[in-house]
C-alpha cells in the first residue's frame, strides 16, 4: 500500500460523500455490508486493475475502452499511446468515467476529471518522476518510448462507489 494516513482519510470522505449523494436505488445495492472502507480499497486495488474508460466524442457520443489502470495514491492512473482517440478525447474533455469490475466480486466506479501526468513539452506533475519510476519498474525501462510515445493520466475523482458483497473473500485473494 502506497498510501499515506492524509490520503487513506481523503478517500474515505470521497466515498461516504459519493454515496450519500447518490440515489435510493444504488444505496440499495451497495450499503455497508456490501462495501469495503478506504484502506481495504487500497490493499485490494494493487498492480495492473484493468479499467472500462469512458470518455466523449466532440459530437457528445460516448466511447468506452480498457486501459491499464494502477491505484496509487487513493487515485487511478492510467497511460494511453500520444495519437489514440481517447487521448484526443481527453484533451480537449477531461470529464471521465471508469469501471474496475472483478465478475460479481468487486466493482469500483469512478466519475472525475483527468490531468496529464507527462504533457509533451510541458511541465510534468510534481510526483512525475516517481510514478515513471513505479510503471518502468512495472512494465519494464524498455517497455515504450517513455517521452514520446505514452501519456499518462491521473483521475481525480469527484465520486467513488465500491461494491464488495465478501469482503473477506477480496482481501484473501490479495493476500492481506
Amino acid at each position: 500500500m502506497r498510501e499515506t494516513r492524509e490520503e487513506i482519510a481523503e478517500l474515505q470522505a470521497l466515498l461516504d460523500d459519493s454515496l450519500s449523494r447518490s440515489t435510493a436505488h444504488l444505496r440499495s445495492i451497495i450499503n455497508a455490508e456490501r462495501t469495503a472502507n478506504a484502506r481495504q480499497l487500497c490493499q485490494v486495488l494493487t498492480g495492473m486493475c484493468t479499467l472500462a474508460l469512458s470518455t466523449v466524442t466532440a459530437k457528445g457520443e460516448p466511447r468506452i475502452s480498457g486501459v491499464d489502470g494502477h491505484f496509487l495514491h487513493g487515485k487511478w492512473h492510467f497511460g494511453t499511446a500520444r495519437d489514440a482517440a481517447k487521448a484526443r478525447h481527453m484533451a480537449a474533455r477531461p470529464a471521465v468515467s471508469a469501471a474496475h469490475l472483478r465478475g460479481e466480486d468487486l466493482g469500483v466506479f469512478t466519475h472525475g476529471t483527468v490531468e496529464v501526468l507527462n504533457p509533451p513539452g510541458g511541465e510534468p506533475a510534481a510526483d512525475w518522476p516517481d510514478l515513471l519510476a513505479y510503471f518502468k519498474g512495472f512494465y519494464g525501462e524498455d517497455a515504450f518510448d517513455w517521452d514520446n510515445d505514452i501519456v499518462y493520466y491521473r483521475l481525480r475523482p469527484h465520486w467513488m462507489a465500491v461494491y464488495a458483497p465478501d469482503l473477506a473473500k477480496l482481501t484473501e485473494a490479495a493476500g492481506s
